[in-house]
């Protein structure tokens, strides 16, 4: 034991401990003696391994035995190896001549994985004993001097120095004992006879064989031996051979003859017959796996052999034989066991990170595995190998180690984990194969920024809404998962009409819910824009925007406003005249309103609501227009009164009143007679101002054909180009008739576009327009056609997405049937 050892013998383990370390092959070792005491220093392991003290606990420096059982351990604090339990060499190697303990030292951020020997040196902690403590040798007194006679060996746990040296036998006068080095490195005494024996004198002879080890101090063991003295028998059994080998395999089956051991006897009769046994001292184990036939000496398989439990059996044989005295003769036996190819190999996984970053590098290493195969020679070479097409592979480390690691980019988003698949096998004929599966899981990071469902948003919402009104709700979604997919709204930003977009609406940064901040007035506001970011909680965070466009729908909130006349529309009473010899359809004046709303909400009707004379005046319920609805009688009152009530079509209808007051005179004349008079009257300078027009003529119909022909070669080019419009002769009427309730509203500024058109020609059956726009100008050119269906609006919006394909139109035209007088909105 360590602590009975000397205080000089400690200091020399000490110096040899620190005087045979050594680092070979990537591989430190220490050499300790045995039953060190628990919390003994082997070494600084960091210093050794050139690793820094305080990053020992950080990396997580740990360590693995293939021993199973843990016993060492480093202090992260100093970097030092420590025992941490008893070390009992025989326990752990036996007799072997070389005792190591390896150890795997394992440490992360970055992965790596370190091969520590610990070399067990033997101390003389055992006494050489034998297995029997009482022999009996029987010798007939015939025996001549000089016959040997083999003794039990004895046996001693410690290895080296500290084994059986030497035997030593009790004074007498017949014998002396001799030691027999056999070339496996075993010591056999034997009893040599110096003096012819003499039964009659001394039948019994009590011997003491002491065998004695080299250790310091010196520890022995003895077994009494017991010689009787037998007379008659001369001849004792002689082997051929003093030690028999053979080898067999360790999957012979049970009654297989492995050899045959034979000794003769020079006696005749009984004294000749020699029996086979297995000597006093053979061990159950041997007695267990082999069978000796008494009368043939033949050695056969017994029991279940095993290469991997022990490789070579060693025992003596004993031929006796059948005289009186019984006479014996000895030799030696030596069985090697053969390895076959019957040990699957074994996958040992000594370290594994999980979860590993998606993003890790190509070659992070992710484990640390070892091979173990209880076979030798080519039975125990093992190799592994990973499933084709795998993002991993397996470089070779140390001894019988490998490192995992990536072989390729890693997405947590296509795979959340990664089931490795590692199968070794050995070079055995046949060979054997096992297989052990990995599962490495991936540890997301921001990668990913968050995905809209739909980049652009359009929202209607009617003005005089309700603060607080929820317009809309956007959503996004990240592939990313954890704090990495939650996901934060919020608005950009931005200016609408000189106002920050946050004073008209706030957004729910939880769930993308949209609000308003206040009511909407159409006739100020009709359309605006907002920029809505996403972002995730990740770091660094990552963000998308969608955009989400507002129109503010109109509602009929604006009464109509007359502004003609003009003294009318100041809330007056409007005074006209007309002369009594006016006609019936005579045009008396006409009531002009507009109304602030828009589409339906927009059109106006007018109806005569009170008069003086309902027969003499009507009003035209579209345009306004009073006229007479037949001549003035002489009776009609001179001052006529008309009350004139002017009504949108929205819901509710919105209504305002113009009275006109008309004075029949005589002797007026109608407006076309005083100019056919005028007409007819001579001038002197007819013929200078007839000159002027027909000049002036000739110029406007030259730039006219001019601009023409600009404007056809500029199209034909722009249509080619860039797909722009142009209307052919064929697509377009000339423009007849003018539009007497026409309103067109256009937006070119800003981040939306759009183009209202509003109205009707009275005298049509239906009117609308179409948009024809080069996108290498920034002017819009409107061309009023007369097109057979109202399909040409959806024309018109294809060509505007053809040439401003980021903008958004909305067109609404007024059809009006003079006949029926209905109304049709149609909305593109």
């Amino acid at each position: 034991m360590w602590n009975k050892l000397s205080t000089w013998q400690v200091l020399l383990w000490w110096h040899n401990f620190f005087i045979l370390w050594s680092t070979i092959d990537a591989q430190t070792r220490y050499s300790i003696p045995e039953e060190l005491k628990r919390g003994s220093v082997v070494g600084n392991i960091a210093k050794d391994l050139g690793l820094l003290v305080p990053e020992l606990l950080r990396r997580k420096m740990r360590i693995t035995s293939e021993a199973g059982k843990q016993y060492f351990n480093v202090d992260l604090g100093k970097g030092e190896l420590l025992v941490t339990d008893r070390i009992d060499r025989e326990e752990l190697c036996g007799q072997r001549p070389s005792c190591l303990l390896p150890l795997e030292l394992v440490i992360d951020n970055p992965l790596q994985v370190h091969r520590v020997e610990i070399e067990i040196q033997d101390t003389n902690d055992h006494s050489p004993s034998f297995l029997t403590k009482e022999k009996v040798v029987k010798i007939a007194e015939l025996v001549n001097p000089g016959a040997r006679f083999p003794l039990e060996s004895a046996t001693d746990p410690d290895v080296g120095a500290n084994s059986v040296r030497t035997y030593l036998i009790s004074k007498n006068e017949h014998f002396k004992l001799t030691v027999k080095n056999l070339k496996d490195g075993r010591k056999i005494p034997e009893l040599v006879l110096e003096k012819a024996l003499d039964r009659e004198t001394q039948a019994v002879h009590n011997l003491v064989i002491t065998a004695v080890d080299g250790g310091d101090p010196v520890r022995s063991g003895t077994s009494e031996i017991t010689v009787i003295v037998l007379d008659n028998n001369d001849n004792a059994p002689q082997f051929e051979k003093q030690v028999y080998e053979a080898n067999v395999s360790e999957r012979s089956a049970i009654g297989t003859e492995i050899l045959q051991v034979k000794a003769s006897d020079a006696d005749e009769g009984l004294n000749g017959e020699i029996e086979y046994v297995f000597a006093e001292q053979t061990s159950d184990i041997i007695l267990s796996l082999f069978d000796i036939n008494p009368s043939t000496g033949v050695i056969t398989v017994k029991g279940v052999l095993d290469h991997e439990s022990n490789s070579l059996h060693r025992f003596d044989i004993t031929a006796k034989d059948k005289g009186s005295p019984e006479m014996d003769g000895h030799c030696g036996v030596e069985i090697k066991i053969n390895d076959i190819n019957d040990n699957n190999p074994e996958i040992v996984v000594t370290s594994l990170t999980t979860p590993v970053p998606e993003d890790s590098a190509i070659g992070t290493v992710i484990a640390i595995i070892s091979t173990r195969d209880a076979d030798s020679g080519d039975n125990g070479k093992v190799t592994l190998t990973l499933s084709p097409k795998s993002l991993f592979k397996l470089n070779p480390s140390i001894s019988k180690h490998f490192s995992l690691v990536t072989n390729g980019p890693l997405d947590r988003e296509k795979n959340s984990q990664y089931s490795i698949k590692i199968t070794a096998s050995d070079s055995g004929k046949p060979p054997l194969t096992s297989e052990k599966t990995i599962i490495v899981q991936l540890l997301d990071v921001n990668d990913n920024p968050p995905v809209f469902s739909q980049k652009l948003y359009t929202v209607y919402v009617k003005e005089n809404n309700d603060p607080g009104m929820i317009l809309c709700s956007v959503s996004a979604s990240d592939l990313d998962s954890g704090e990495n997919a939650k996901i934060s709204y919020s608005i950009l930003d931005s200016k609408v009409q000189d106002v920050s977009v946050s004073s008209y609406v706030y957004i729910n940064s939880d769930n993308g819910s949209i609000y308003s901040m206040h009511s909407f007035d159409y006739e100020k506001l009709k359309v605006f824009q907002i920029q809505v970011q996403a972002k995730d909680q990740g770091s660094p965070s990552l963000s998308s925007n969608a955009t989400v466009h507002v129109f503010i729908l109109d509602q009929n909130d604006n009464t109509p406003a007359v502004i003609y006349p003009s003294s009318a529309a100041l809330g007056s009473l409007s005074h006209q005249r007309m002369p009594r010899s006016a006609k019936a359809g005579h045009l008396v004046t006409k009531v002009t309103a507009v109304d602030a709303d828009s589409g339906h909400n927009a059109w106006i009707s007018y109806r005569l609501a009170e008069a003086t004379d309902a027969s003499l005046f009507t009003v035209n319920q579209y345009t306004g227009e009073v006229r007479t609805k037949r001549a003035v009688y002489e009776q009609d009152d001179s001052s006529q009164r008309l009350l004139i009530e002017i009504k949108d079509d929205g819901q509710p209808v919105q209504s305002a009143t113009a009275t006109v007051s008309i004075l029949l005179e005589d002797g007026l004349h109608e407006p076309i007679l005083d100019l056919r008079h005028k007409m007819s009257e001579p001038s002197k300078k007819t013929g200078r101002i007839t000159l002027y027009l027909i000049l002036s003529l000739a110029s406007v119909s030259v730039l006219s054909l001019v601009t023409f022909l600009i404007l056809a070669v500029k199209c034909i080019r722009g249509s080619r180009s860039s797909g722009s419009c142009c209307m052919r002769r064929s697509d377009c009427d000339d423009y007849k008739n003018p539009n007497r309730n026409l309103q067109i509203q256009l937006n070119t500024d800003g981040p939306i576009k759009y183009v209202e058109v509003l109205g009707g020609d009275m005298m049509s059956q239906s009117q609308s327009f179409r948009s024809c726009m080069s996108p290498m100008s920034e002017y819009s050119d409107f061309t009023l056609i007369k097109p057979s269906s109202t399909t040409d609006f959806k024309e018109v919006i294809s060509v505007l997405d053809a040439s401003l394909p980021d903008s958004t139109w909305t067109f609404e035209s007024q059809q009006v049937t003079p006949h029926t007088g209905q109304r049709q909105l149609h909305n593109f």
